[in-house]
């Protein structure tokens, strides 16, 4: 039996929650991101768009296209709260609701159709959002999420789009390749240079060949273009929670030690998030005495799995916590309200330079499966020491690595001339 999948895209969600604020700026162009010149687009309007703007641009560029548009930092807090007003909303109604980011849904609805009209049933529930929330949304519904995800990608803005069971192939050929998920700039730019523009073309090739170009993802990324994709719908859920302690073996009231850790401690954690493609909206820290006494004080944030965001709202509730100047004998962290999403960077902050500088860390730490890169804030000048040794046989077997597969390109080339 064919699965029926519904993705749901709150529209240019960030805008809509600011012109929900403020009726003014609807019908002009609007910019949300960092204010300076080395600031960041994070969403912007379709009035924007117009003039060739779209998000992760550099905010000076933007403005060369449209002098004239009007620039808002943006605001987090706004924007969770409406999400998860949306959230609430669906989950009434949605029999399995995944939340894969701030603004992005996926929902099974496999044998609806026995008792209602899945088609039907899933405009119902995108006018009762629109009624209740007051906010834009898109759909797309297929056999599966990659698909469906298409679908609305097609149907936008305001639209939807149904792809029957057994069309999906044809429904997806046309289509430029950049249209399939994990299809970024890097690796749609060197698919075109491959003569590689439509899926179609996609479709045609052999598998195996995707895979000697781009590894193993380029096996998912040929299956996703045939319009095959097996994942399930992952319920909802905000009780997970991920967390970190430390007992010392001697209680302690030495402070500079004690920020160090939960410093290295949540970036630890952030890590974790970004690794999972989650984010937190709750942030609890807790201490326990000397004496066996147990304190805990949490606080509710935007979500974020960003670690310079995290860090200073850690050691705040860690100070106010601290209020008995007694010896510690364990301090630890959580991080809860986890959500699916992968918002990591604060692009309302945050320079390119930034951005860059974290994707780049948490791109070598993934693929060496170890924390190679932290912050020098996170370590005693002990600890420090010991990790800079670790580091060298980490670096050593990299250039090993790499040695090893500039040898193998020499004799590939040579061999094929």
């Amino acid at each position: 039996m064919y699965k029926t999948v519904v993705h749901l895209d709150l529209d240019t969600f960030f805008v809509s929650c600011e012109r929900l604020k403020n009726s003014a700026l609807e019908g002009v162009p609007l910019l949300i991101g960092g204010k300076s010149d080395r600031g960041v687009v994070a969403s912007c309007s379709y009035e924007a768009r117009y003039y060739g703007i779209h998000s992760a641009m550099p905010m000076r560029m933007a403005m060369e296209l449209c002098p004239h548009a009007t620039v808002i930092r943006g605001d987090m807090d706004l924007y969770s709260y409406y999400s998860k007003m949306v959230t609430e909303i669906l989950q009434e109604d949605a029999p399995v609701l995944e939340k894969s980011s701030i603004d992005e849904f996926y929902i099974d609805i496999t044998g609806l159709d026995k008792f209602f009209g899945c088609y039907q049933w899933t405009q119902e529930l995108i006018q009762k959002v629109r009624r209740e929330a007051g906010l834009p949304l898109s759909f797309g519904l297929s056999v599966n999420k990659t698909v469906s995800k298409v679908a609305t990608g097609e149907g936008k803005p305001q639209g939807h789009r149904k792809v029957d069971a057994g069309t999906e192939k044809l429904f997806l050929a046309p289509l430029d390749i950049r249209k399939i998920p994990m299809v970024g700039p890097k690796t749609g730019k060197l698919l075109q240079q491959m003569g590689v523009r439509t899926v179609k073309t996609m479709q045609e090739m052999p598998c195996e060949l995707m895979e000697n170009v781009l590894g193993k993802s380029g096996s998912v990324i040929w299956h996703k273009a045939q319009g095959i994709d097996p994942s399930p719908v992952v319920p909802y859920s905000e009780r997970k929670s991920i967390s970190m302690e430390r007992t010392f073996d001697k209680d302690t009231i030495d402070m500079e030690k004690l920020r160090t850790l939960l410093t290295s401690f949540t970036a630890q954690l952030a890590f974790q998030l970004r690794q999972e493609t989650k984010l937190t909206a709750c942030v609890t820290a807790k201490i326990r005495y000397s004496n066996f006494d147990t304190h805990t004080l949490q606080s509710r944030i935007a979500y974020t799995s960003a670690d310079h965001i995290l860090i200073p709202k850690v050691l705040e509730l860690f100070e106010k916590l601290y209020s008995r100047r007694m010896l510690i004998r364990l301090i630890g962290i959580k991080f809860s309200h986890l959500v699916h999403g992968n918002y990591q960077i604060d692009l309302f902050n945050d320079t390119q330079k930034m951005i860059s500088l974290h994707q780049a860390m948490d791109k070598v730490n993934m693929k060496y499966d170890d924390f190679l890169i932290e912050r020098a804030s996170g370590f005693t000048t002990e600890q420090a020491a010991k990790r800079r040794e670790h580091r060298k046989v980490l670096l050593n077997r990299i250039f090993a690595e790499r040695e090893l597969k500039g040898k193998h390109k020499r004799i590939t080339s040579a061999f094929y001339g």
